[in-house]
């Protein structure tokens, strides 16, 4: 065997860097870690007989599934609503396009919170809701607060303001597929709703799932915000409502915490599950070097 192939076979089995000063930073903080939960474990002051007396409380657990309501139902129609939107933005009919971002501008311009005290406040804008005829007076007339629920007035809230961030991030996914792709399937004859469900969905995908994740975890915790509204069913009010009767708000901060970061976990390995499944089919490791046959 020539020297140049020993050369070339040596090349590909480097011998690893020692990182001697990351192994002293990870020991440090492995440290730090354990100093901080030893501290917190061992300090009455969180009351940890009461946070596992109310971990699983009939209350909390109502807040728990109230919360998980609102969030899969406002993310869902928050989809609906930001998917019409993309299609009228990109239609090339200028009123469509128009009103698309008029929505997106003013949902995204105003605070959330705000949006759902005006929810909350509409029946005393509008007590009743009115449908009439020329001539015939009112046809059809109910109360607002009948039709507009604090469930209702807090999904609305919570979705139209969603919509308006998923509307660009599902506008920039698709974006981001080569329009000639669209065009070579045509070509191959292939129908224009085949190509969109066959080749441009699953790359936009992609693009789409990661900030759809966060948009999805952030609406987990925003739904914090529907007291606004005011609705009083979530696990953050549901974990106020303990706490005030008890006056020990640390130790239900701590059960509403492991609940959210438990809901979060789930939701992140669902993320990274779908980031897997629409990830098939793309190489992202780097070709192997081959040795070189000696001259």
């Amino acid at each position: 065997m020539s020297r140049s192939k020993h050369a070339s076979i040596a090349l590909n089995d480097p011998v690893p860097v020692r990182h001697y000063g990351r192994w002293a930073l990870t020991g440090l903080l492995l440290i730090i870690a354990v100093g901080i939960a030893h501290s917190v474990a061992t300090n009455p002051n969180f009351h940890w007989d009461v946070v596992s007396q109310y971990l699983f409380d009939r209350q909390i657990v109502r807040g728990v599934g109230w919360t998980l309501a609102l969030t899969v139902v406002a993310m869902a129609l928050s989809i609906a609503i930001a998917a019409g939107l993309v299609i009228m933005r990109d239609s090339g009919n200028p009123v469509l396009s128009t009103i698309s971002w008029l929505w997106v501008w003013f949902f995204r311009g105003t605070p959330v919170y705000t949006q759902l005290v005006f929810w909350g406040l509409l029946a005393v804008l509008y007590p009743s809701i009115s449908i009439g005829l020329p001539g015939f007076g009112d046809v059809v007339s109910v109360k607002t607060k009948d039709v507009l629920t604090p469930a209702i007035a807090a999904i609305a809230g919570l979705a139209f303001n969603e919509s308006a961030y998923l509307a660009e991030i599902f506008r920039a996914g698709f974006k981001a597929v080569d329009a000639g792709q669209t065009e070579a399937a045509e070509a191959l004859g292939m129908r224009r709703m085949k190509a969109l469900f066959r080749i441009v969905i699953p790359q936009a995908m992609r693009m789409i799932i990661p900030p759809t994740g966060n948009e999805t975890i952030g609406m987990l915790k925003t739904t914090s915000l529907v007291l606004a509204v005011p609705f009083a069913y979530d696990l953050t009010f549901a974990a106020n409502t303990i706490s005030n009767r008890l006056y020990l708000p640390i130790p239900l901060l701590v059960v509403a915490g492991l609940w959210y970061l438990t809901i979060t976990s789930i939701l992140m390995w669902g993320q990274s599950y779908l980031e897997r499944y629409f990830g098939r089919g793309v190489d992202r490791t780097a070709a192997p070097i081959l040795p070189k046959e000696s001259q």
